[in-house]
């Protein structure tokens, strides 16, 4: 997730985020209704009624961090000629591939685009829980957890932005 506070970055690419906060919570909402929709397949599978599904979720809190591009301008091929100064991202199919980091003055074109820096791809989390059932499950409980959320955002609407992620959960 990318965002920007120029007008013409939002006419030219509609649905970026309109500020680094707007970014962070699309992010977190993203997760967290990943998290919930995981943890209620598994409460269904268990053949829990509604109403103490209800409360498990209730009782779980998800916290993101995330990191992400600030994009003051964008292009949308490499060739692009732009009056701009750098940085701008380099956006191909709806997704930021790159930033130009250097343009030619008398071309007007990007001489040097780089990778978007790591920072930008990746983000960790928290799960807390009151429930205590839940907060004594065991390390590969949670694991298969977050591994079936990862399954569903790779399968969802964003999927592609989640192709080579993985999971870790660490504690207990």
């Amino acid at each position: 997730m990318v965002y920007t506070e120029t007008l013409d970055v939002f006419v030219r690419v509609p649905g970026i985020a309109t500020s680094k906060k707007g970014a962070q919570d699309f992010v977190q909402r993203l997760v967290m209704q990943t998290v919930f929709d995981a943890l209620e397949r598994q409460a269904r599978n268990a053949l829990l009624p509604d109403g103490v599904i209800s409360t498990i979720l209730n009782q779980l809190t998800v916290s993101i961090i995330y990191e992400p591009l600030h994009c003051k301008n964008v292009i949308l091929s490499r060739t692009e000629k732009f009056d701009l100064e750098p940085p701008h991202c380099l956006i191909s199919n709806n997704k930021v591939v790159g930033s130009c980091s250097e343009r030619s003055i008398v071309a007007k074109r990007c001489v040097k685009f780089v990778q978007v820096p790591n920072e930008h791809l990746s983000f960790s989390g928290t799960l807390l829980t009151t429930n205590i059932v839940m907060a004594n499950w065991s390390r590969e409980m949670w694991q298969s957890v977050v591994d079936r959320a990862l399954q569903m955002l790779i399968s969802g609407p964003y999927g592609s932005n989640f192709l080579r992620a993985t999971s870790t959960v660490n504690g207990n």
